[in-house]
């Protein structure tokens, strides 16, 4: 465990945050660490998770926060990207993604956001494609088999668990407020408000 991590190595692996999939990509592979749980299921090094979680806080928070879009179809990711979008103030979309939200101005439902983020870059496909179309930078949270072709930020983690998502989201909320010019809440201030718990899906 290295002493600079945001949080304890241990509370990572608790949640999860780690296990990858059966499956890996080449775009990946720098961001497993080679081992296996026994299971033939690829494992994401932590060290990068949390190297990663400090780079992504800093790049959201070069965007206004009302201009980013969270994007979660992934069941167990819609409650935590909803709080995350909430407690940074971003926009969301959790569930069905309607297409043409991002290219097509004729919708009711069209936005324009600056930054788009999404959970699983193969479950968010449809916002994935029309926020390249879009010229959108994305960040997205990857797991094991996921490639990066489209991804322009990637913050390894197992994004299919509900216990991991929380935790990123929740974590990623903590780290871009606390970045914000004048934020002067401390960790144990956070865990007080926001307990990781609630962030975790009822379904």
């Amino acid at each position: 465990m290295t002493d600079s991590m945001l949080i304890p190595h241990e509370t990572y692996e608790e949640n999860k945050v780690h296990i990858g999939t059966l499956q890996k990509s080449a775009d990946m592979k720098p961001f497993l660490s080679g081992d296996s749980d026994g299971t033939g299921l690829h494992l994401i090094d932590l060290e990068h998770t949390d190297a990663r979680m400090r780079i992504v806080a800093q790049f959201l928070n070069r965007y206004d926060a009302s201009r980013i879009l969270v994007v979660s179809a992934r069941q167990y990711g819609q409650r935590p990207a909803r709080k995350f979008a909430q407690s940074i103030g971003a926009m969301h979309i959790v569930g069905r993604f309607i297409p043409g939200t991002l290219t097509n101005p004729g919708l009711r439902t069209y936005i324009e956001p600056e930054l788009i983020v999404v959970t699983d870059p193969q479950a968010d496909q449809q916002s994935l494609s029309e926020a390249v179309s879009s010229g959108l930078p994305v960040v997205a949270i990857c797991d094991a088999n996921n490639n990066l072709r489209n991804v322009d930020l990637c913050l390894p983690a197992n994004n299919k668990a509900k216990e991991s998502l929380s935790m990123i989201y929740w974590l990623l909320s903590r780290e871009v407020l606390k970045a914000r010019e004048g934020s002067t809440m401390d960790d144990d201030t956070w865990e007080t408000m926001h307990d990781v718990a609630d962030w975790k899906s009822t379904f």
